[in-house]
């Protein structure tokens, strides 16, 4: 099947009450065996001290320092002046008793101060915890509980949330050291509870550089990463030191076989929040390549502004960004007349032809990248060689454009937390792979696994169903949740609830999701039954079907609403209508949706679960039109079919575009 992948092992009949399994494949990269870490290398912490000694004065770690209220160009920190930093943090979180094997948090925006605690961590053989409010309100707590984390490096901003619920963590917070300063009454605070509090430079004062280091393993708890995946409480993803590095060594093989990798001159732009494995990634792998890496002020309003003068040649985004800069683009071209109009989609026809033709991307138009899409280059700081894009499919038809205006290479990838980040990869210049999330990582092998009660059969001619995946970037389980862990891994293979699509050429295609849990375009898992739930205790409605996919940031819903409560608002309204004209009555729509949202704010529901838009149905979804079970279950698959237009007018209206 396809160039890019080979035959392993055959594929496995249904038998013993197991589903069939088609056979496993593995990247043509790793035909003669999974990629391995040589030996010698035990923690990412070898791949920080390495880059120290061959590349000490590059630039490293850098931001914008705000002067006047004014942002400044990019200030740096050498590779040697992080790691002196770096070796006096993990000195004075030993001296606070934190020893090998111990939990410590970091709760902040992308910083300097975030690797460096990331770092300082590893060197000392410290298991570290990224903290974020976006699992929800009492996420934080959770999670320091959970964790049995000691001590945290916390941004300042981040302080009062902190202090906030740290009577109900001091059973296991001792410490706390702001990125910044700390003013005198957080202090107190802190310290009436018992935790000591620090400002960076303070505490880093209190450590030496010359302290012993613990000798590591590659089996060692590097982190403990908490993922929203499924309903309940969030889940903490163990990767070992050996899994981390596995993952950066892959993506590192998979550049020098198929593109260029880094070196010392490259530079990363870092926005994608460090609390998720897609970043931690990349900047490990820019630390192990000597490469720069510069930080956004955390400030979405400033973002361009700071791709535009550090010049990244790296840039990695997730569909939702990638989107926004599309529909920008779009629209300076379309009010920039109709000759200009014109001009670009000639030459964008022409690129793409090329492209399609097997050209690479340097070699398919220079005239027109040079005359037409340099613009759009520049956009980006005019340097960006490598553009990746991954935490959900990246529609199609942006994924064409990027590719052939952009002037760089794209790669598309797909990989959970528990696979450490990227599992699939497209590979670079190989343009046939639009569309998919590309062929295996060298260090994991894959098969699909039938779903009969979704019809997808991993044996058919066209091969669709579960995908599994195993190999040396897996986890290690789930923290103190052996039973989820066995719940997703049977006889060595990780079940990732996701439904593929081997495409002919060997690359995989995301088609679906095997449970009711979905993913928006920001990344963020939706539970969408126990949403559901919350929305129904509105006494306004008598049903909801809640709707939400990997391309749109938001949820949408059809409501059947209760008759006798919107006739009533109605009355009170001066609304005129029969009920099935209420339902189509804008400002009866916002009412109910104004209700629903103030029953899912009362029941803490986040941010991202908020309806943005509801379709009003007269008629209660029923068994003659396939909409429900005859015990009254959604029927999710026909309920979608046979809303489809409503659901395109619900997010077009949202977004305020046309259907």
């Amino acid at each position: 099947m396809g160039d890019y992948i080979v035959k392993v092992e055959e594929a496995r009949p249904e038998a013993n009450g197991k589903p069939s399994a088609g056979p496993v494949y593995r990247c043509i990269y790793a035909k003669d065996g999974l990629m391995e870490i040589p030996q010698g290398m035990e923690s990412p912490w070898d791949f920080f001290s390495e880059s120290v000694k061959k590349n000490p004065n590059n630039q490293m770690l850098g931001r914008r320092q705000a002067i006047d209220g004014k942002a400044s160009g990019y200030s740096w920190l050498t590779y040697q002046q992080a790691y002196d930093t770096t070796l006096r943090i993990g000195s004075a979180i030993r001296r606070r008793g934190v020893n090998p094997g111990d939990k410590c948090g970091i709760y902040g925006v992308n910083c300097p101060e975030w690797i460096m605690a990331m770092e300082a961590c590893n060197s000392h053989d410290i298991t570290y915890v990224p903290l974020y409010d976006t699992l929800g309100t009492n996420a934080v707590e959770f999670i320091i509980n959970h964790a049995e984390i000691s001590i945290a490096f916390i941004q300042e901003t981040k302080l009062p949330a902190i202090l906030a619920c740290l009577s109900n963590c001091v059973s296991h917070l001792k410490t706390i050291v702001s990125f910044g300063k700390i003013s005198k009454s957080q202090k107190d605070t802190a310290e009436e509870l018992g935790v000591a509090c620090f400002s960076w430079d303070d505490f880093a004062l209190s450590g030496n550089l010359d302290d012993d280091l613990p000798p590591k393993q590659k089996t060692g708890v590097c982190t403990i990463m908490y993922t929203s995946g499924t309903t309940g409480e969030p889940k903490g993803v163990i990767l070992s030191n050996g899994a981390f590095m596995a993952e950066v060594l892959s993506m590192d093989q998979l550049l020098l076989e198929t593109d260029k990798v880094n070196t010392e001159e490259d530079v990363y732009f870092s926005f994608l929040p460090l609390a998720h494995i897609f970043d931690q990634i990349m900047e490990t792998y820019c630390i192990y390549k000597g490469s720069s890496i510069g930080f956004w002020q955390g400030d979405i309003r400033f973002l361009i502004e700071d791709l535009l003068v550090l010049k990244p040649t790296m840039f990695c985004g997730v569909p939702r960004v990638y989107d926004r800069i599309y529909t920008g683009i779009m629209d300076k071209i379309s009010a920039g007349g109709l000759v200009k109009k014109s001009l670009f989609h000639l030459a964008y026809n022409y690129k793409l032809r090329n492209l399609e033709k097997g050209f690479k991307q340097e070699e398919a138009s220079p005239l027109m990248d040079k005359l037409v899409f340099d613009k759009i280059k520049q956009a980006f700081g005019g340097r960006v060689r490598l553009m990746l894009t991954g935490a959900a499919p990246l529609p199609k038809h942006i994924e064409e454009f990027l590719r052939v205006t952009c002037c760089c290479v794209l790669s598309q990838g797909y990989g959970l937390t528990e696979s450490c980040g990227g599992c699939f990869t497209s590979i670079a210049n190989v343009f046939p792979m639009i569309g998919s999330v590309g062929v295996p990582m060298t260090t994991i092998e894959a098969r699909l696994e039938s779903v009969p009660e979704m019809g997808y059969d991993a044996l058919s001619t066209t091969p669709r169903g579960e995908i599994c995946i195993r190999g040396n970037t897996l986890f290690s389980g789930y923290h103190k949740r052996p039973d989820l862990t066995k719940d997703v891994t049977v006889d060595g293979w990780f079940h990732t609830g996701d439904v593929g699509e081997w495409q002919p050429n060997g690359t995989m295609k995301i088609i679906d999701r095997k449970k009711n849990i979905f993913k928006l375009s920001q990344g963020e898992y939706v539970a969408v039954e126990a949403i559901e739930s919350i929305y129904s205790r509105c006494p306004l409605i008598t049903s909801i079907w809640v709707y939400g996919n990997s391309f749109e940031s938001f949820l949408v819903a059809v409501v059947v609403p209760e008759r006798k409560a919107l006739e009533e608002w109605a009355a009170n309204n001066q609304e005129k209508f029969d009920f099935q004209s209420l339902c189509s009555n804008t400002n009866a729509r916002k009412y109910i949706l104004d209700e629903l949202n103030g029953t899912a704010k009362k029941h803490n529901v986040r941010g991202f679960e908020m309806l943005r838009a509801v379709h009003l149905e007269p008629i209660p979804f029923d068994i003659d039109r396939d909409l429900i079970t005859p015990t009254f279950k959604l029927k999710r698959p026909q309920l979608h079919k046979y809303y489809q237009d409503c659901i395109d007018k619900l997010y077009s209206e949202a977004k305020g575009t046309k259907a």
